[in-house]
């Protein structure tokens, strides 16, 4: 197992993408500390999953735009679980609205979960990892931080930062021996996704837009980010991978 001794913190990792990346690092032998905002249900089942697999999981809940619950967050696996290995960035939202109707307030809002998230969470593990000498930080990003996306300023904006951010961090924190990449979803069938997208754009996504001709499902992202939480990417930092079935291609 590739991860076998690690201690991994996916945030939102109560349903969805983050649930499938907790279990797809738990089955290569990684420790899971189980992060959820309201999902207590859904988490303690993910939790569950978990020591099914013969894996130890925490379960914390954590606002990821609150630094005084980030800090909690960190220290309460660690308290429990020794050390922390690994950091998967994935708790976001993508309202869909025209830029026209957004609000300030809408706006700050979707900066904090999709962006300053990203910061607080990176700050905390800092003193971890460098103690450590060593981590993986994965941001899970998406291609409308690359290509940008109609309805969707604010998500292409903050997940642009995160691209930004993560560039940044990886050079910054390198002689550390701390990893730091990102991986770029296109459109991923989640419940969210679903309820957010229009049946018709969808339909149209994935047929006009995407060489593959199907949406994303949340186990596409799962081998990439076990194989940068792996000792096997210990020379990759830096990136940034699309898994968008070849949307951004073009």
């Amino acid at each position: 197992m590739r991860l076998e001794g690690k201690v991994a913190l996916v945030t939102g990792s109560s349903r969805g993408i983050g649930r499938e990346i907790a279990l797809g690092l738990a089955r290569e032998g990684a420790d899971i500390i189980v992060n959820y905002h309201s999902r207590e249900d859904a988490a303690r089942k993910t939790a569950g999953e978990i020591e099914e697999l013969g894996r130890r999981a925490v379960v914390v809940q954590a606002g990821v735009t609150v630094g005084e619950e980030v800090r909690t967050l960190v220290s309460t696996g660690l308290d429990k679980l020794g050390r922390l290995d690994i950091l998967i960035n994935n708790a976001g939202a993508f309202p869909i609205k025209p830029f026209s109707a957004v609000s300030e307030e809408e706006w700050d809002r979707i900066m904090a979960l999709d962006l300053k998230s990203v910061f607080l969470c990176c700050r905390e593990v800092l003193s971890p990892m460098r103690q450590q000498r060593g981590g993986t930080i994965v941001n899970i990003a998406s291609v409308s931080g690359l290509v940008g996306a109609i309805g969707m300023v604010p998500y292409s904006a903050a997940k642009g930062g995160v691209i930004a951010f993560t560039k940044a961090l990886a050079r910054e924190l390198a002689s550390l021996h701390i990893t730091v990449n990102a991986i770029a979803p296109g459109i991923i069938e989640t419940e969210t996704a679903l309820d957010a997208f229009p049946p018709g754009a969808l339909d149209a996504y994935k047929t006009q837009q995407v060489p593959l001709g199907r949406l994303g499902r949340p186990e596409d992202l799962v081998g990439l980010a076990i194989f940068l939480s792996s000792s096997e990417a210990s020379y990759i930092t830096g990136q940034v991978y699309a898994v968008d079935g070849g949307f951004t291609m073009q």
